[in-house]
């Protein structure tokens, strides 16, 4: 009898599928790869796309988002090409960190900070490390007591700069992001609180990326991390708002995009990916899971695969429902959390396995590598020029499709870096608190 795992795939043939994903994920590094630009003085950065003239550094886009599967195809690989071209991509991130004009996490200075520790951290490289204080310094001197631009969110505004800050390990800076949230929080009709996600923005998100639970999260995670219970409670009203949104209790978890509706003429009023839907809820309540303890939490991180599961993806049920592979808005910010679920839970990796599949079939892949086109239902072409960074392109899937090799062999379920917004797995498997490194490599000192 041939012995048979989870998912009914035998060791063989488990072996061989993660194989090929391996494989595919080598081609997708090598398009990657083949994509940089040389930006002088040693320093390797990123086009948004290739046809770009100028390369972009941002961590939601460019560069910065790039190192982080640099530092995954180092440690999973143990290839030291790897770790050479991420301290290039580092000597270009310290050139732009004088003149970048924005200062958030996903598209300025916080997240190149993050990007710039971390090549600190892992690969004891101090000019990065400088370069971080830099960048940091500079978020904190054009900090207006209250925000930093027009937006006030996760992704481009005080939310994420406290968990980009936190990260990076300012701690003071990551408070003095957060705290403003305590004087505009506006009270719901729920009980719980929201906030205005844009200056002059009539509408309310209610997700991750730009809405309330990505400001709950930060809330949470910088205020459990600094003993500031304050900021935790705040981020538990602002949940309990969302919450008392949902359309597909008692089972699922479905809260609406925004209320009322953002820009309705190219928003779906529910969407499920980690931006705007219930993949991303779902790794909030992982958060408050592992900080408060209460099972009401894993119910609803439960609910929300419930409703994913459920809801057709990856398939293209009509134009503009399923059009992203990528790990922002599409099926590798999906599969992120299918991976959380089989390192915590010991869940089936069926789903995760039809994901992956989906990404394959929908790859191009020739002699260049692999690369993915997003799909847009109104814009003729439909068919996008592939990217390369990790919301949309080439380092979101690649990084998920090299830990989903890992977890299909029986591997170490962690990230090469920790993504401030995705809490790090808990279980047996990921009980060490040290950076995972090759064999033979060193910690930084």
């Amino acid at each position: 009898m041939t012995a048979r795992g989870r998912g009914g795939l035998s060791r063989a043939e488990a072996g061989t599928a993660a194989d090929d994903v391996e494989e595919l994920a080598v081609d997708a590094l090598r398009w990657l790869r083949g994509t940089a630009r040389d930006t002088g003085g040693g320093g390797l950065g990123w086009p948004v796309r290739p046809s770009d003239d100028h390369v972009d550094p941002t961590l939601y886009t460019g560069t910065a988002g790039v190192v982080p599967v640099l530092l995954e195809a180092w440690r999973h690989f143990g290839d030291d090409s790897w770790a050479d071209t991420a301290l290039r991509a580092a000597r270009s991130l310290a050139d732009d960190v004088d003149d970048h004009p924005d200062h958030s996490l996903y598209f300025g200075l916080t997240g190149i900070a993050l990007a710039l520790r971390t090549v600190q951290r892992e690969l004891a490289d101090d000019t990065a490390g400088a370069a971080a204080d830099r960048a940091l310094e500079r978020v904190r001197s054009h900090f207006d007591g209250v925000r930093w631009g027009v937006l006030f969110e996760l992704m481009g505004g005080n939310a994420g700069i406290g968990l980009g800050a936190l990260a990076a390990g300012d701690a003071d800076l990551a408070v003095r992001a957060l705290e403003p949230y305590l004087e505009t929080a506006e009270p719901t009709r729920a009980g719980g609180v929201t906030w205005e996600f844009k200056l002059g923005a009539a509408a309310r998100l209610h997700h991750v990326s730009h809405g309330t639970l990505g400001i709950a999260y930060a809330l949470a995670a910088v205020g459990a991390a600094t003993g500031r219970t304050d900021l935790v409670e705040l981020g538990r009203a602002g949940v309990a708002d969302v919450v008392a949104r949902d359309e597909d209790g008692p089972d699922g978890f479905l809260v609406p995009h925004s209320d009322p509706h953002h820009r309705p003429d190219v928003v779906e009023r529910y969407s499920y990916g980690w931006c705007h839907g219930p993949a991303g809820d779902a790794q909030v309540f992982r958060l408050l899971r592992d900080l408060l303890g209460e099972p009401a939490w894993t119910e609803l991180a439960d609910r929300c695969w419930h409703t994913v599961t459920r809801s057709g993806l990856p398939r293209r049920l009509r134009p503009g429902f399923w059009d992203n592979n990528g790990r922002c808005c599409g099926t590798a910010g999906v599969l992120a959390l299918a991976s959380d679920r089989i390192a915590e839970q010991g869940d089936s990796p069926g789903f995760a396995r039809t994901l992956v599949a989906d990404l394959a079939a929908r790859a191009t892949r020739d002699a260049d590598g692999a690369r993915w086109s997003n799909l847009a239902h109104r814009p003729t072409p439909d068919r996008l020029e592939p990217r390369t960074g990790w919301a949309m392109g080439n380092a979101g899937i690649a990084r998920e499709l090299l830990r989903h090799v890992r977890l299909g062999r029986g591997g170490d379920p962690r990230y090469a870096f920790t993504w401030p917004d995705q809490p790090a797995v808990r279980g047996a498997a990921a009980q060490a608190t040290e950076p995972i490194r090759p064999v033979g490599t060193e910690p930084a000192s």
